[in-house]
């Protein structure tokens, strides 16, 4: 049995190792605004309006995102994999059809044969933190 920790997800400040960094393009107007705001106090800075305003979202969404995440069986939080839980799915010839929404992680030490032995599809709507390695093997079957 794979051991997995799930966490529900919730609008709080997440550490530096949780956090994954995008990239937006803005127009000169809106981020003109943006920084107004920023200026006259409502927030500290501008990821922190940005933040906000996706929690914002998310929360005026929640239905829909809880929706899909049961329709699609989807694993809501953290899902972990370890080389020890990998080489039991192995001796019992078991494959894994991961579905992640949020952080899934594959151990540093698991090699890229383990993870082509025991992983058959990978589906990660968030972050995958795996080794370059791993990644690599795994890539046709990441969807």
């Amino acid at each position: 049995m794979i051991m997995t920790n799930v966490y529900e997800i919730h609008p709080k400040v997440p550490k530096a190792s949780e956090t994954e960094k995008i990239t937006i393009n803005l127009g000169c107007v809106d981020l003109g605004q943006i920084d107004l705001l920023v200026q006259e106090g409502f927030y500290s800075n501008r990821t922190d309006l940005i933040r906000t305003a996706i929690r914002n979202q998310l929360t005026a969404h929640a239905d829909v995102v809880r929706q899909t995440i049961a329709r699609k069986s989807l694993v809501l939080g953290l899902q972990h994999y370890s080389r020890a839980d990998l080489e039991a799915l192995q001796e019992t010839n078991q494959k894994l059809q991961i579905q992640v929404l949020g952080l899934a992680t594959i151990d540093a030490d698991v090699s890229p044969e383990l993870a082509l032995a025991t992983i058959d599809s990978l589906v990660v709507l968030g972050a995958l933190h795996a080794t370059p390695a791993v990644k690599s093997a795994l890539a046709g079957r990441i969807r």
